[in-house]
């Protein structure tokens, strides 16, 4: 008995120690709990953790990865409408932290000094935010440094001496307000690189063929490779000058320095007044995501394209398919059209361009698509060659190396995303309208996969901000086919990559069309419960499935919907269709055409339950 009781007492000691072991210090834990009081001002979902009685690594924090470790090694809050300032020294209290990730959120403020103690950052993500001011210069002691996101924010100032973190891979600083010259980095080593879009001046240092124009484009005063501007080369110097000569001299060039200064503010002073124009007529921002006032003004005056082709220093042309709205559009007539960027997200950019004929279309930027030139034209043109009333066209395309644009017509309605979130004119969506959406979505989608299905070219990134609606409140799939395949299906994507498509091409083509139906599945779900999708799709998910398990499948539908009286029965049969797309079994799911069928039947009942309310 005793060396029963004596085993016992043993493990309940090695389990306490163990506990102990997994769990972070209490310094670290009230540390991190102010960080996010600071970064997430007011009063947070109690499912997120972040308190000072629980555990960042054991009660699985939100966002927080401790990697198997007892102490935090990640901290991802990307796309949280994070609101506040960054307190570098409360989080850096966490002296393991490897990766910080704030993607996307509204923080502001400065980047503070005191980041340098976070010494053991490697990762360090802070696009699309709103800080302001100049990047400390401590951030280049940050020697285990390897890749570093800035871009999309309001930094100004020089650039401290990032140079010195010897093993950076990444830099990222487009769309920013940085100044001074660029630094002499280890261009060989970098594997990502742009500083387009901001005040930088003076030569390029040698990039020795690693990046292009298109990493540069956007800082009128930088010269030099592989921009097209070469840098003036100074007068040769003499050995004598008398000083009245040199005072001439000197006077020129100062007269010809205030010239170009006074030229370019007349530049600057007309771009302001042309935006400003735009702006005062009521053109509304097609962004899902809202920004700041400076944000705003800094995006609308880059309106800049690159039209050089860098692999052979040539001017490419812009394919123009057939439409009566851009008839003889040239890309000169792009690059001189006032610009306004409306939108971004992690494959591009979206620009509103008002030609000269005052016509309206949406450009669309593509970054990061490893794709060939003649892929790229073969892409287009089969894809044009697919006709649909719900699918908006590409009407013109530019493609080089560095560059890919595509040019859409303007639609003034917005996306779908938008109008779900009530932002657009107040305006909300009854249950007929977001039947219509559905089953115009669906015809459009079951045409382009029974087309294209034997081209491999599913749409790829499928989700309501890409739902566009047309001057009928119709709606219109954009952007399809520019992306191989989207991420959205995280949890079918994990478990089946290695097995299904390495091993099996038929299969990875197919699993990219099931793909859309499960992104469809879950606009679906948007369209009935009016919860928008803004961070993973998977939440939404699993929420509903969380609520349909435990019978209360009403609970789940938009209290619009409630309110006007919708036909639960036709509610519950289109989510049961949501249900089987979203199935985590690539096979489960039905193919684009079942779907369609499906949705017009639920379709077709609704119109004759109308028209026989309407006899009665």
């Amino acid at each position: 008995m005793d060396r029963v009781l004596s085993s016992w007492t043993t493990l309940m000691v090695f389990l306490m120690l163990l506990l102990r072991v997994s769990s972070e210090t209490v310094e670290v834990r009230d540390a991190l709990v102010q960080f996010m009081d600071n970064i997430f001002p007011g009063e947070r979902n109690v499912s997120w953790g972040w308190t000072s009685g629980s555990d960042p690594c054991s009660d699985l924090w939100k966002g927080v990865d401790c990697v198997g470790s007892p102490s935090v090694r990640k901290i991802v809050l990307d796309e949280l409408n994070l609101t506040g300032i960054l307190n570098a020294s409360s989080l850096c209290v966490a002296k393991s932290l490897a990766v910080l990730s704030l993607n996307d959120n509204n923080v502001v403020g400065n980047l503070p000094e005191e980041i340098s103690n976070c010494s053991h950052l490697t990762h360090l993500y802070l696009s699309g935010n709103n800080f302001t001011g100049n990047l400390p210069n401590s951030l280049a002691r940050l020697n285990n440094l390897k890749r570093l996101d800035i871009s999309n924010n309001d930094f100004s100032g020089v650039l401290p001496d990032l140079p010195r973190i010897s093993g950076l891979l990444t830099f990222l600083a487009e769309n920013n307000q940085l100044t001074g010259e660029i630094p002499d980095f280890d261009f060989s080593n970098l594997v990502d690189f742009n500083v387009s879009f901001n005040n930088f001046t003076g030569p390029i240092p040698s990039v020795d063929g690693h990046f292009g124009a298109s990493s540069f484009l956007g800082n009128p005063d930088l010269c030099g490779q592989p921009l097209s501007n070469s840098c003036a080369t100074p007068p040769p110097a003499k050995k004598k000058h008398s000083s009245s000569k040199q005072y001439a001299i000197y006077s020129g060039y100062a007269i010809l320095g205030l010239i170009i200064v006074l030229f370019v503010l007349y530049c600057v002073i007309k771009r302001k007044m042309q935006n400003a124009g735009a702006k005062n007529d009521g053109t509304e921002n097609l962004s899902s995501k809202p920004t700041s006032t400076s944000s705003e003004s800094k995006n609308r005056s880059r309106s800049e394209f690159s039209i050089t082709s860098p692999e052979n220093g040539k001017t490419s042309s812009l394919v123009v398919l057939s439409s009566p709205v851009v008839n003889g559009l040239k890309f000169e007539d792009l690059l001189r059209a006032p610009a306004e960027l409306i939108g971004r997200g992690k494959h591009g950019t979206l620009y509103k361009v008002t030609l000269n004929n005052s016509v309206n279309v949406a450009v669309k930027r593509i970054k990061d698509w490893e794709i060939s030139r003649d892929e790229f034209k073969k892409r287009m043109q089969r894809i044009n060659e697919v006709k649909h009333a719900n699918v908006l066209p590409v009407i013109a395309y530019y493609c080089s190396q560095q560059e890919k644009l595509l040019v859409y017509e303007y639609q003034q309605n917005g996306s779908l995303f938008r109008l779900l979130n009530g932002s657009q004119n107040g305006e909300m969506l009854d249950w007929g309208s977001r039947l219509n959406i559905a089953a115009g979505t669906a015809n459009a989608l079951a045409v382009m996969h029974q087309e294209l299905h034997s081209d491999g070219i599913a749409h790829g990134n499928l989700k309501s901000s890409n739902i566009l609606l047309n001057k009928d409140m119709d709606p219109c799939i954009s952007e399809y086919g520019l992306m191989m395949v989207e991420n959205q299906d995280e949890q079918f994507i994990t478990q089946t990559e290695s097995i299904e498509v390495n091993d099996d091409p038929a299969r990875g083509s197919t699993r990219r069309f099931k793909a859309d139906i499960y992104s469809f599945g879950v606009i679906l779900l948007e369209l009935l419960t009016g919860k928008l999708v803004h961070n993973s799709a998977s939440d939404l998910a699993k929420w509903v499935h969380s609520v349909v398990r435990e019978e209360w499948t009403a609970e789940v539908f938009d209290r619009t919907l409630i309110s006007e009286s919708a036909s639960e029965e036709r509610m519950v049969n289109l989510l049961q269709v949501a249900l089987k797309c979203i199935n985590p079994s690539l096979d489960a799911r039905p193919n684009s055409s079942q779907v369609a069928v499906m949705i017009n039947s639920i379709k077709e009942d609704e119109e004759k339950s109308l028209n026989n309310s309407s006899e009665l």
